[in-house]
């Protein structure tokens, strides 16, 4: 729908968002009584993050809260994603132990939104376990999914009553192959082939386990909705005249998206693809065969454990067939599948991040069909900066301006049910191993003044005025 030609408008009552994490921003990271995560151990080390930097203070949101309310206000946000500190909230991993300095943080942070007329939607798992909990085995021991049930029904008890959306785990594909097949994210572990595909699966029976809490405890008297955030790029094959690329491609999408969107939204279990390959590759090797675990009968149903698709996306990828490494185990030799950067596509700060959004409206698109056509928020999305601070930013508008006309494509030409749309990131962060080198903000974080100053960029200033309106115009804003 267009306005006078110029502008596409979105849906009434359509979600503006920015996200954020906790370990991303707080900082805090030993404060009022809080217990380290795997992030505060990782990062500890040297040599895992870039420069060995860490988010002890991180943008130090823990004591400058009211600061981020000022920017949330200044775009004039209707939704904020942010995740809880599991080990802020419950230094055990358990409630055993509540902190209830933690408790108050967060209130505080949830009223201050709702006074704000900002919904919050809530991540109870954004990469940062207990470090007690890793202790005893983190995603690979089968315990953990009843522990994080408690948790999670520790945090629907205390905050539902004005929470009403809920992410509960933030992509578990980067914290199961990132952190447990190519260590370069907590917990840092390399078992290739293994230990990724059964930290998954206990994510998946964690998530289960809450979803179903909360449906039959919460639900009732609350009347929120519960999902789990998926990452993935969109993929073509390099040749889509090659059979081998098309055949890859398939694969690529099976153990990116299907991993986790197959048994959570379409079958019950992982991708058929997925489950042979792995089967085949564990014969062939004399690995057992159950290297990708099953869901067990008694345990809670994953299908249908989603009330809306909560989607992360970057960038697409064109994709190639790989042969595998002889005689090891490993996820890419299970995939037998490489995602390129087509020369065509421009880049943004990162290398890995192509700028391709149009890639975005297909991915929408591929959800609709394959998915049962769910309700989507899509709760990451983002453009990096690296080198000199640039506050006219003019690329970054050029992309949130081009991304969220391929969104209203998607919404009026396409009829994909698109509820919202959150930018990553609020702030300048820490990015995980990248520290602070990797700049998605919305508003630049100043590290060398001691306040952690905000200052918006031009990006910041141009998508305040897309919410203001509603729409977003074909042509860059001034």
């Amino acid at each position: 729908m267009n306005v006078d030609g110029r502008e596409n408008v979105f849906p009434k009552d359509f979600a503006w968002g920015a996200a954020t994490a906790a370990y991303q921003i707080e900082g805090g990271w030993d404060a009022d009584g809080k217990s380290p995560s795997i992030w505060d151990t990782f990062c500890h080390g040297k040599g895992v993050v870039f420069q060995d930097q860490n988010g002890d203070v991180a943008c130090n949101s823990y004591k400058l809260w009211q600061e981020d309310l000022r920017c949330i206000q200044q775009l004039g946000l209707t939704h904020y994603r942010l995740s809880l500190s599991w080990s802020r909230l419950l230094p055990d991993g358990t409630t055993r132990h509540i902190n209830q300095k933690g408790v108050s943080y967060y209130n505080k942070v949830i009223n201050d939104l709702l006074a704000s007329n900002v919904t919050p939607m809530v991540t109870l798992y954004h990469f940062d376990l207990p470090q007690v909990l890793q202790d005893q085995g983190g995603w690979k021991w089968a315990g953990i999914a009843d522990v994080f049930a408690g948790y999670a029904a520790f945090c629907f008890e205390t905050f539902g009553d004005r929470v009403k959306l809920w992410v509960t785990l933030n992509e578990p594909y980067v914290c199961a192959k990132l952190g447990h097949e190519d260590g370069l994210f907590a917990p840092g572990l390399r078992d290739p082939g293994v230990s990724a595909y059964l930290a998954g699966h206990n994510m998946l029976r964690a998530h289960a386990r809450a979803w179903h809490g909360y449906d039959a405890l919460f639900r009732p008297r609350q009347k929120g909705l519960v999902s789990l955030a998926l990452n993935s790029d969109w993929a073509e094959p390099r040749d889509p005249g090659s059979p081998q690329e098309v055949a890859a491609t398939e694969r690529y999408m099976a153990f990116t998206f299907g991993w986790f969107a197959s048994p959570v939204f379409m079958t019950g279990d992982y991708p058929a693809t997925m489950r042979s390959r792995i089967e085949a590759r564990s014969l062939e090797l004399g690995f057992p065969a159950d290297r990708l675990p099953g869901f067990a009968e008694g345990e809670p149903r994953v299908l249908g454990t989603a009330d809306f698709f909560a989607l992360n996306y970057y960038t697409s990828r064109r994709v190639k067939a790989v042969s595998c490494p002889s005689g090891a185990l490993s996820f890419k030799g299970d995939q037998e599948a490489e995602g390129v950067v087509d020369p065509s596509w421009p880049v943004s700060g990162v290398p890995w991040l192509a700028v391709v959004p149009d890639g975005l409206r297909k991915l929408l698109n591929y959800i609709k069909d394959t998915c049962h056509n769910p309700s989507i928020y899509i709760t990451e999305n983002g453009f990096a900066q690296m080198g000199p601070v640039d506050l006219e930013d003019s690329q970054r508008c050029g992309f949130y301006r081009d991304t969220l006309l391929e969104v209203s494509k998607a919404i009026h030409e396409d009829g994909v049910d698109v509820r919202g749309y959150f930018a990553w990131s609020l702030l300048d962060n820490f990015e995980w191993a990248d520290g602070f080198s990797v700049r998605f903000g919305l508003f630049h974080v100043d590290r060398a003044h001691p306040e952690l100053t905000r200052t918006i960029y031009h990006s910041g200033r141009n998508y305040a005025k897309i919410i203001l309106r509603n729409a977003c115009p074909s042509t860059t804003q001034s």
